[in-house]
């Protein structure tokens, strides 16, 4: 047989021969009549010469559209840009980071008529085309043709394939090239991505205007609704907005809005997804667009940005930075905020800078914008600037002319407006609230302060207000501001005193401090107060500044200075005289928590805002409390005792110490500077603080669970008058603060740590009686005082009594002799130490 004849059948050879054998005879053949051609035929020659270009062309575009397009198989890992979550205390969803809304859900979250409302409106055969859709890129093709060189833009006649190859990979660039690229992805796009996986990916990314991406945000955004809740004629709306995401939601395009949502309740039904009546019903309904979502965001701006700085420094802020990152990494935060607490704090408060302001005269403006230019309510809505007191709002004065004024609003809206200050201006930004048919000025208080609330026993902060509001400045006075604290350093002082030997009965002079300051300011002396010997306890409750310095010296300045840093009060403070009166700076948040270390036996717990931090699949990684517990995750229960975690915080000072301080300072409450807070019932402790001037006034206190603290003063310190103390002033913000959060604050007395021993003791001497009990008058002489075992004072004698009452009565003749008798005013307590000057 020769090679060129047909075998008679094709079990003459194994089957691999054969095949080889057809195939060099039909390509031979093939060959040679193309040869034949090729040398008989010119006209074949040019069509074969043309047809190969083509090929030879088609190969060529396919490879440079192709060679620089992104992995399509990049999308089995791609993680939506997703904004962090942040959750109160208690669990609730307070708030969110987000410079986009988005939310994530997987297919099976997305309701049945919702993807099909999507599939009629922009794919109807996405279930069965290989990602390009041959009918539809036809009639795009042609409609492109026929509107090339006019201007408009031709149909698209993407699938949703390609429309994610778009929003994912290539973005929204109108060109052929692009449409081009967009095939060639969406064919490979099904290759990596199930259907279902495509759908997810695309109805999670679709940008649908009003800030929103993916059909769960704009179902927020449009109707203040879950996906799961949205009706029939809703998910029409939501289907339209991909052909014009900025378009459908506007005021004004109703009617285009309808009309598209009518035919995609029609593409609905032709479908076979709804029945004529389910379109006729739906058709029938309103858009019910929202304008504003209800608000889901507490009202805590300075806690919540203190929580924003803190994930950025750890985790960054944007996708760039990390996969955790703040704006795209879809963090789960839980902090410690109470939303309660956090709400008493920032009305108590407002209310006291209110107060304090009183009738003081307007303090101006709160920013100026130029209304000449015209576009003032785009310029006033572009500054953030709003307040939440009251029904106040902000505006700016677009016109002023004598005794008349306009106010205009971000939303364009003018009125007219009445009170006017003399120097209010066109241009002003100020806060205003309704009366009558326009609005009256109202007045931001000049002075500012800062509040934080905390657990003194694991340190979690549970409320910050570091000013009147968040929305006109964002510099927290809670945490940022540094500030001298006046008389609340003093319990640290008594602190020192009490770990160098001393005890709360200790005799201290009150008369006079003198100290030598160098050859050329020769010696100075501190006087004022009562002067006589006085135990510690009454230097502390009536906050003696002589006593204070007296203490100081004879524990050692030094000492001092190492119990402030080891509480974290300030890192250089100076061993000077100054330094035990509160002339070292530091933050509301500084000394909150060294007074919660005086709760908690001592150990300093530093505050912290967030308790943990969750990924987007809800692995922890980061938490604030690290301690171990061992068998805490053991199996099974074997029997013994319950494991528990350890101790928390730093040891930062003598337990026993820190009890003995305490217990002085619920004097101050019972019968010293803060008497204010002692009808509220509760067991509490504190400290008042007036610096010099007075330019800053304090309270620092609580019980032993929760403790709170707050200052007001000028940004720019200044005097705040006479009359500002910390007692009359701070205090009462605080007792506003406890009475508007009562359920939070424990009445149990504080209980004393090992090695504390409560003896009676007369508090005007110190002495220790056996002869009688405490009774439930804050004025009574005999009190329970503690000691560490073996400093016990001598007992009390009626010699001594009588003797203590003859140094009270020299020592106010003495001083009315010299003319320096204070006269107590009405609603002051006794003694009130504050008006010897502050600090020095």
């Amino acid at each position: 047989m020769s090679s060129d004849t047909t075998p008679e059948t094709s079990s003459d050879l194994p089957f691999f021969a054969y095949v080889r054998f057809r195939m060099a005879r039909d390509l031979g053949g093939a060959a040679s009549w193309f040869a034949k051609k090729w040398r008989a035929s010119l006209l074949f020659k040019l069509g074969a010469a043309a047809m190969i270009g083509l090929i030879a062309l088609w190969f060529a575009l396919w490879f440079w559209l192709a060679s620089d397009l992104p992995e399509a198989g990049s999308l089995v890992e791609y993680q939506t840009p997703l904004p962090t979550v942040v959750r109160g205390a208690d669990g609730e969803i307070v708030h969110s980071y987000a410079r986009e809304r988005r939310v994530q859900l997987q297919y099976a979250d997305f309701p049945d008529r919702l993807v099909e409302a999507y599939l009629s409106a922009e794919d109807k055969t996405f279930f069965s085309h290989g990602g390009v859709d041959v009918t539809g890129t036809a009639n795009a093709v042609f409609d492109y043709a026929t509107k090339y060189g006019s201007g408009e833009r031709a149909v698209g006649g993407s699938t949703i394939t390609q429309q994610l190859a778009k929003i994912l990979l290539l973005g929204d660039e109108y060109s052929v090239t692009r449409k081009l690229k967009e095939m060639i992805l969406a064919s490979r796009i099904e290759g990596v991505l199930s259907k279902q996986e495509i759908l997810e990916l695309y109805l999670n990314e679709i940008p649908l205007g009003r800030r929103s991406f993916g059909v769960q945000a704009a179902a927020r955004a449009y109707f203040d609704k879950d996906v799961g809740e949205l009706e029939l004629h809703e998910v029409a709306f939501l289907a339209i907005l991909p052909k014009a995401p900025e378009r459908y939601g506007r005021s004004g395009q109703e009617e285009a809005a309808m009309t598209r949502r009518d035919f995609v309740l029609e593409q609905m039904e032709d479908n076979g997804f709804i029945t004529i009546a389910e379109r006729d019903a739906a058709a029938g309904q309103p858009l019910g667009l929202v304008q504003q979502r209800s608000q889901r965001s507490a009202d805590a701006g300075y806690f919540l940005e203190d929580v924003r700085r803190q994930l950025i420094a750890d985790f960054g802020e944007t996708a760039e930075d990390g996969e955790n990152s703040v704006y795209a990494g879809g963090l789960w935060v839980r902090t410690s905020l109470d939303v309660d607490m956090q709400n008493a704090a920032r009305e108590s408060l407002r209310r006291g800078l209110v107060r304090y302001h009183g009738r003081r005269a307007w303090s101006g403006p709160i920013a100026t914008i130029n209304v000449g230019e015209g576009n003032w309510a785009s310029q006033l809505a572009s500054s953030f600037l709003s307040v939440n007191y009251d029904d106040w709002r902000v505006g700016v004065v677009t016109t002023r002319t004598g005794s008349s004024a306009t106010i205009g609003f971000s939303n364009g809206d003018e009125s007219p407006l009445s009170n006017l200050p003399n120097a209010l201006k066109s241009g002003d930004v100020i806060a205003v609230s309704p009366v009558g048919n326009g609005f009256r000025v109202e007045t931001i208080p000049e002075a500012q302060g800062g509040m934080v609330v905390q657990n003194a026993q694991s340190g979690r902060v549970l409320a910050i207000q570091g000013g009147f509001d968040h929305r006109l400045s964002d510099f927290n006075r809670a945490t940022q501001a540094m500030r001298q604290p006046g008389s609340t350093i003093k319990p640290f002082v008594y602190a020192t005193g009490l770990d160098n030997g001393m005890t709360p009965s200790t005799e201290v002079d009150n008369t006079r401090y003198c100290y030598y300051q160098g050859r050329q300011l020769g010696e100075k002396c501190i006087r004022g107060g009562r002067a006589g010997q006085f135990p510690m306890r009454y230097g502390l409750e009536q906050s003696q500044n002589i006593m204070t310095v007296q203490i100081g010296m004879q524990a050692g300045m030094d000492n001092v200075v190492d119990t402030i840093k080891a509480l974290n009060i300030s890192d250089d403070a100076d061993p000077y005289a100054a330094t035990s009166l509160g002339s070292e700076e530091t933050t509301v948040s500084r000394i909150v928590a060294a007074y919660g270390a005086l709760a908690n036996h001592g150990r300093l717990n530093q505050p912290t805002v967030i308790d943990y931090v969750q990924d987007r699949y809800g692995k922890v990684i980061w938490r604030a409390d690290n301690r171990p517990c061992n068998g805490c995750n053991m199996a099974a229960y074997d029997g013994s005792s319950m494991p528990r975690f350890g101790i928390k915080g730093e040891q930062a000072m003598d337990a026993r110490t820190a009890f003995q301080i305490m217990h002085m300072l619920e004097g101050v409450v019972s019968r010293g500077t803060a008497t204010v807070l002692n009808d509220l019932g509760l067991p509490l402790f504190g400290k008042t603080g007036t610096t010099s001037g007075p330019k800053d006034v304090w309270f620092v206190g609580g019980t032993q669970r929760i403790v709170a603290g707050a200052y007001m003063g000028f940004d720019t310190p200044r005097n705040m008058g006479g009359y500002a103390y910390g007692g009359t002033i701070v205090a009462p913000i605080i007792k506003d603060l406890i009475r508007n959060s009562r359920d939070h604050w424990s009445d149990l007395p504080a209980v004393a740590p090992e090695g504390i021993r409560m003896v009676r003791v007369d508090r005007r001497t110190g002495k220790r009686v056996l002869d009688g009990w405490p009774t439930g008058d804050p004025r009574s002489d005999i009190i329970w005082e503690a000691f560490k075992p073996d400093t016990e004072p001598d007992r009390s004698t009626r010699q001594d009594e009588i003797a203590a009452k003859r140094d009270e009565i020299l020592a106010l003749i003495a001083a009315g002799r010299e003319g320096n008798v204070y006269r107590q005013r009405e609603g002051e307590p006794a003694n009130f130490a504050e008006e010897q000057g502050g600090i020095y």
